[in-house]
């Protein structure tokens, strides 16, 4: 029997659960109805690594259709709301077409964060997540990235200003979990939670085991890779690159 989502290159060391999978033309969402939100974004950076081009960031938010109008954010439950449309798959990480680009800003693929967490640490570690996968030895670097609630806590929400009446509930924190393929053949992991606020700390102060993201936002990670190798990457927290 063929496992068709396997079919698609981001997917190819596994896809968490979801309520609804939105397979785009180079990333996967896993979205949540529960959140109104993606649970996890999942993507494979600079896909067309031979393709120089670069386009401009498009800029062109907008509800993304394929959710049912129950569950489906929209750019109104964002305004006057004081957080950003947070992308998990960053613009930057898609610039060698327009539509490439252009899918990046679907609001499947926003969440909302803190202005200052978004244009800060957030930016700054997409930013090196780029720089690892430029390495002369980086083959392929997939990410997985999305939010976290945690409900020993008040969970503060936005919208509910529109004619759906949805209501998006605000993350305490979100993750990033990088796994790098390089041209020896081996695979290394690296993990991160940051809370959804302004921080003047390191990257590598957020640094967790990857085990950790899976038991706080209920997932499992790179379930397809399996052998005591990976089960330690999973266990351990590597030096950044």
């Amino acid at each position: 029997m063929i496992d068709l989502p396997s079919l698609k290159r981001e997917t190819r060391y596994g896809m968490p659960a979801a309520d609804q999978i939105l397979f785009n033309r180079h990333y996967v969402i896993g979205y949540s109805y529960y959140f109104r939100q993606a649970k996890w974004a999942l993507e494979i950076i600079d896909p067309n690594k031979e393709d120089i081009t670069t386009v401009e960031r498009m800029d062109n938010f907008r509800s993304d259709y394929r959710i049912p109008q129950l569950f489906r954010a929209d750019k109104q439950d964002y305004r006057g709301s004081g957080h950003d449309r947070g992308h998990l798959v960053a613009s930057a990480d898609l610039r060698d077409t327009k539509i490439q680009n252009s899918e990046t800003f679907l609001l499947s693929n926003m969440s909302p964060q803190k202005p200052q967490f978004n244009r800060g640490i957030w930016k700054t570690l997409e930013s090196e997540v780029r720089r690892l996968d430029s390495q002369d030895n980086v083959l392929e670097t997939y990410v997985i990235s999305g939010p976290i609630f945690n409900f020993d806590q008040p969970v503060s929400t936005i919208g509910a200003n529109d004619s759906n009446n949805v209501t998006l509930p605000v993350p305490h924190e979100y993750f990033k979990s990088i796994l790098a393929e390089t041209s020896t053949g081996r695979l290394k992991m690296w993990s991160f939670i940051f809370p959804n606020e302004a921080t003047d700390s390191s990257i590598k102060n957020f640094q967790v085991k990857t085990t950790l993201i899976e038991k706080k936002a209920g997932i499992l990670l790179w379930e397809r890779l399996v052998g005591s190798e990976i089960e330690s990457e999973k266990h351990k927290v590597n030096a950044m690159w």
